[in-house]
C-alpha cells in the first residue's frame, strides 16, 4: 500500500483559506481567476483551481474531495493523488477557457478525481441519488446530469467538469496497468446526511 500524507485535507484547508482570502481581500479574485488574460498569464490555469464563487460553491468541492479524494489518495498513493488534481484540474480549465469568459472553483480536479477513481474501484459502493449503488453508477449519472447541464443556462462549468471526468478516466486507465486493485465490493461508510448535503449543494452551485 502507498504512503498516505493525507495531501486531501492539506488542500481543503488551502481552499477555505484562499477563500477567506477572497472574501476579506479586495480584488484578489480577480487577480487569480481564469479569463481571458490566462493565455499570457498562466498561473491562472493553476490559481483558479483554489477560486470559488460562494460558500456554497466551496462546501460542495470540500465535501467531494474530502469523500472520494480521501480514497483515491490511499489507493495511489499522495504523489500520485496530488499529480491526479492538478493534471485534471489545470487540463480541465485549459478546455474551460475556450468556453467561459471566466472560471474558477475546484469542481474540474474533483471531478477527475472521481473519474480516475472511477476505473480504479469501480464496484465500491456509495450512497448517491437516493440509493446505494457502486461508484461506475453514480458517475455514469453524474455525467449525464453535467452534459445536460450544458445545454441549461447557469453559473455551472458543466463543460469543465465533463473535461476532469474524461481526463480522469484517462489517467485511471494508465494507472490501472499498474496497481492491482481489489475488486471487491466494499462500502464506503459516509454518513448519509452528507451525501444528500453534497448532492443538494453540487446540483445547484
Amino acid at each position: 500500500m502507498a504512503k498516505n500524507k493525507y495531501y486531501v485535507f492539506w488542500i481543503a484547508i488551502i481552499l477555505v483559506l484562499v477563500f477567506a482570502l477572497q472574501t476579506f481581500v479586495a480584488n484578489f479574485t480577480s487577480l487569480f481567476v481564469l479569463n481571458e488574460s490566462s493565455w499570457t498569464e498562466p498561473w491562472r490555469f493553476i490559481t483558479s483551481i483554489f477560486l470559488h464563487g460562494s460558500a456554497k460553491h466551496l462546501i460542495s468541492n470540500l465535501f467531494a474531495l474530502l469523500f472520494f479524494g480521501f480514497i483515491l489518495e490511499k489507493t495511489i498513493g499522495s504523489h500520485k493523488f496530488i499529480g491526479v488534481f492538478f493534471l485534471t484540474g489545470i487540463l480541465a480549465n485549459l478546455i474551460a477557457t475556450n468556453f467561459y469568459l471566466s472560471s474558477l472553483g475546484a469542481s474540474g480536479a474533483i471531478m477527475g478525481i472521481i473519474g480516475t477513481l472511477t476505473i480504479l474501484r469501480p464496484t465500491i459502493t456509495v450512497y448517491s441519488f437516493g440509493m446505494i449503488m457502486p461508484m461506475f453508477l453514480a458517475s455514469i449519472i453524474w455525467v449525464v446530469v453535467d452534459a445536460i447541464g450544458i445545454f441549461i443556462p447557469s453559473n455551472i462549468g458543466h463543460i469543465a467538469h465533463l473535461s476532469g471526468v474524461l481526463f480522469g478516466v484517462i489517467i485511471g486507465l494508465v494507472l490501472r496497468r499498474e496497481y492491482k486493485i481489489n475488486q471487491k465490493r466494499h462500502k464506503v461508510n459516509v454518513p448519509e446526511h452528507l451525501i444528500r448535503r453534497w448532492e443538494t449543494l453540487y446540483m445547484n452551485h
